[in-house]
């Protein structure tokens, strides 16, 4: 099986993606990364990205699976908050998770994740992964998520070939009730957290 590296954020979707992998027989390592340490214009007086860390590494350990926290917060300012910014400033509304994904999740932490050994990168993401041939060529397709509640495939719609190949979506095949009842089932620390409903690892700020 593969070395697969799993995103792990501290929420329900990736525990159980991780868990998924484990099941399968690969050999999975959870990596969080740090996106945001500015407290200034948080609303609440806690940086949330630590009590997210401190679960993950709960999750891990239930999980019996190696845990690594990677600070990325100077590409994120740089890359996606400097950007965003930037555009509300000349009237256009980026999407911040589009972003995210697309110069963090599946770039930066997608290098760091191979140059310790990944075969894959895995998130909690719910879409699904498809494969086509052309021209003798394999061509990654980027799927909606079996829930229609809670499809995001449109958060990862610029995601190109090489990232899409080296990306794993353990969780798109199932309905968000589904991935709480096995979180509850396997007792892990994420099974009862709502979900997020902050910018992109970054948290209500």
């Amino acid at each position: 099986m593969s070395r697969v590296v799993v995103g792990l954020s501290g929420g329900v979707d990736s525990s159980v993606a991780a868990y998924l992998l484990q099941q399968q027989g690969h050999e999975v390592t959870g990596l969080f990364m740090v996106n945001w340490h500015e407290r200034v214009g948080a609303l609440t007086s806690a940086c949330t990205w630590e009590d997210d860390a401190l679960i993950a590494r709960m999750v891990a350990k239930k999980l019996g699976i190696p845990f690594h926290i990677v600070d990325l917060s100077e590409h994120y300012k740089k890359r996606v908050l400097d950007y965003m910014f930037a555009e509300y400033q000349a009237g256009r509304t980026p999407n911040p998770d589009v972003l995210c994904n697309r110069e963090i999740k599946f770039d930066i932490f997608m290098d760091e994740a191979l140059k310790i050994g990944a075969d894959f990168v895995a998130t909690g993401h719910y879409c699904r992964k498809g494969e086509t041939v052309s021209g003798g060529k394999t061509v990654y397709q980027l799927l909606a998520g079996a829930d229609p509640n809670k499809d995001q495939s449109y958060f990862l719609c610029q995601l190109n070939q090489h990232q899409l190949a080296k990306a794993f979506f353990p969780v798109g095949h199932l309905l968000k009730p589904e991935v709480r009842e096995i979180a509850r089932r396997e007792a892990l620390p994420t099974a009862e957290r709502k979900d997020s409903q902050g910018i992109c690892f970054v948290g209500k700020v």
